[in-house]
């Protein structure tokens, strides 16, 4: 037996099976991305999988959508957007100051609530010390005159009130919006995410 083994060490039988195992490996997690960005719509920087979790889709797509967004609602259900770059297509970073601005009557509209999350590239929620990371339909977000919302994305909290300031890392970030419940706008695609201004702190 011990022979055996050491033939088959020396034959290099177990240099091409760990070979052969690392390119399927990594063949299978390249036509899993290029599935899942077949099937990712980008409008204004967002980017959202609207197939996400549907029981018709095959095996290929339901393996592709659950790497890209493991463990998801039906969109119908919860609808979910990301960002990682501003309206100008560069990288988001907290060296500089956002600003997403929903026109009146605008913001994501739900028949449960919708909530803004900064995280680090990776998408974890972000480290934010000087202020919360996240706001919401419940967090008393001051309007304009015009009925317009203005959220303001920063490392360091604004000098007027931070109401609708969300504290973003000082690294590259990303940002999630969700929609739980959307509404029929979202459902049936008329609705758009405005895009991440950069603008002057």
């Amino acid at each position: 037996m011990n022979g055996f083994l050491a033939w088959v060490a020396g034959s290099g039988v177990v240099q091409g099976l760990i070979m052969g195992l690392t390119f399927a490996y990594l063949t299978t997690v390249l036509v899993l991305n290029a599935v899942a960005r077949s099937e990712t719509e980008t409008v204004n920087g967002w980017s959202a999988i609207r197939r996400a979790g549907q029981p018709g889709n095959g095996l290929l797509v339901r393996a592709a959508l659950q790497k890209a967004l493991p463990v998801v609602n039906v969109f119908e259900e919860a609808a979910y957007w990301t960002a990682t770059t501003d309206d100008q297509g560069n990288r988001l970073s907290g060296e500089h100051a956002y600003r997403l601005h929903f026109p009146a009557g605008q913001l994501p509209p739900n028949d449960a609530f919708w909530s803004l999350t900064a995280t680090d590239a990776v998408g974890y929620m972000a480290d934010a010390p000087t202020g919360r990371a996240s706001v919401n339909d419940h967090s008393g977000l001051v309007a304009n005159a015009d009925g317009s919302v203005d959220i303001l994305l920063q490392p360091h909290r604004p000098s007027g009130a931070a109401q609708n300031w969300v504290a973003t890392p000082s690294g590259r970030f990303k940002l999630m919006l969700r929609a739980y419940l959307p509404g029929a706008a979202i459902v049936e695609g008329r609705y758009e995410v405005p895009p991440v201004v950069r603008v002057q702190p």
